[in-house]
């Protein structure tokens, strides 16, 4: 399973540089999404995932034998979420109300546009 991760961030990075090289809004907001996404999973990785040990240490171990999970990227990550949730808000509030103005979600057309 870990071999098939760095894969999957880096497919999500490429998707995600290719969405925003469009000149459509909407395009330019998934591929924003997406780099938000791999940028979470590339924190999750190099984090070193372990499965079903706690993310403390007991009070009575004099030193850190076993493998735990530290807690460290795992806030990091549910904070990049929720910022991220909040740019990707505001960008389609955002997209919304130029469409609205102006009638089109295309940066060509909104160069001509004052």
């Amino acid at each position: 399973m870990e071999i098939v991760l760095p894969f999957v961030v880096g497919f999500l990075f490429t998707s995600g540089v290719y969405l925003m090289m469009h000149r459509n809004f909407i395009k330019i907001i998934l591929g924003m999404a997406l780099l938000g996404y791999a940028g979470n999973l590339f924190l999750f990785v190099i984090s070193r995932i372990t499965l079903g040990q706690p993310a403390f240490i007991p009070s009575d171990a004099e030193k850190m034998g076993e493998v735990y999970a530290d807690p460290f990227p795992q806030a990091l990550i549910l904070t990049a979420i929720v910022i991220g949730f909040g740019v990707q808000a505001f960008a389609i509030i955002l997209l919304k109300r130029t469409y609205i103005n102006i009638g089109t979600a295309n940066l060509d057309e909104l160069k001509d546009e004052d």
